[in-house]
């Protein structure tokens, strides 16, 4: 299992960026797949969890209606969608999967068993 994650970069705040995770050795079908953060000297975050068996989505509210997760089955990659970005929202961002959940609740709360190895998201002026 491997998912590699492409797209961070630096942006201005109120810029946008677009997140890639090519997800390879299982398909978008059934395990849930989502986005976590991590910013420097803080705890990694869930920002968006995807139930791919029934597209229901979560975000947590700092990211709700800014973020916008979705998957392509046909190309087994998993976007995220990020807009009017903030300073807040510099980190490391990572792609994850949990292969024994098809719940994207479950993913967010209770965790990953398969983390790609991030992309990093810096934004400032």
């Amino acid at each position: 299992v491997q998912l590699q994650a492409s797209g961070g970069g630096l942006v201005q705040p109120g810029g946008s960026l677009r997140l890639s995770c090519l997800a390879s050795g299982f398909t978008l079908d059934r395990p849930a797949v989502g986005w976590f953060r991590q910013a420097p000297g803080k705890e990694r975050e869930w920002v968006s969890c995807l139930s791919t068996n029934n597209d229901i989505v979560h975000y947590p509210d700092f990211v709700k209606g800014r973020f916008t997760i979705s998957s392509d089955k046909a190309t087994s990659t998993v976007y995220l969608e990020m807009n009017d970005l903030t300073p807040e929202d510099t980190g490391k961002y990572y792609c994850a999967t949990n292969l024994g959940h098809s719940s994207g609740y479950a993913l967010c709360y209770s965790g990953p068993t398969n983390w790609g190895q991030g992309t990093q998201v810096t934004v400032s002026s």
